[in-house]
């Protein structure tokens, strides 16, 4: 009788890649970056969609505690579920920084800076870097966002998309 191999429940092997549940991919990426190295990842989920998309490959970067700035897209350890989450800057208040994921229905939420692990500095989409979201215009999605008027997003996507569609 041939006996069933029982994998860890912190991580999957599947086709050639290993899936981290999402509080250890947290605690491997603090661990990362804490050394003051970047930290690659395969992103899953659609909060940050269309700039950041499921499957999309991104870096983080540390990243001093007072150095973020709004617009920025942030890699948080949850404090309450210690997950991965990333989302963008959408305010900053005395110990805590305020995110909110560009496509999420939910609330903003208020993160304190220690569970801040970095700020995505790379996101590579079928082998090409994609910047848009990431540049000058980061600034612009977070304002758009707190008026919660979804419609601004489609029409300006229809003409961006030869720039963030690689």
């Amino acid at each position: 009788m041939r006996s069933r191999r029982v994998e860890p429940a912190y991580f999957r092997a599947e086709k050639g890649k290993i899936a981290l549940s999402a509080r250890t991919l947290a605690s491997l990426a603090r661990a990362v970056l804490e050394k003051g190295r970047p930290f690659r990842f395969l992103a899953r989920g659609f909060s940050m969609s269309p700039f950041i998309r499921d499957g999309d490959i991104l870096t983080v970067s540390p990243v001093l505690r007072n150095g973020l700035t709004v617009g920025d897209v942030a890699a948080v350890a949850h404090p309450v579920t210690r997950k991965l989450i990333i989302h963008r800057v959408t305010g900053l208040a005395g110990d805590s920084v305020i995110v909110h994921g560009d496509n999420a229905a939910s609330l903003d939420e208020s993160i304190p800076r220690a569970d801040i692990l970095g700020r995505v500095t790379r996101i590579e989409r079928n082998g090409r870097d994609v910047s848009f979201g990431l540049g000058p215009e980061r600034v612009l999605i977070p304002r758009f966002n707190r008026l919660r008027r979804r419609a601004w997003l489609r029409p300006l996507l229809n003409v961006l998309r030869p720039v963030i569609k690689p």
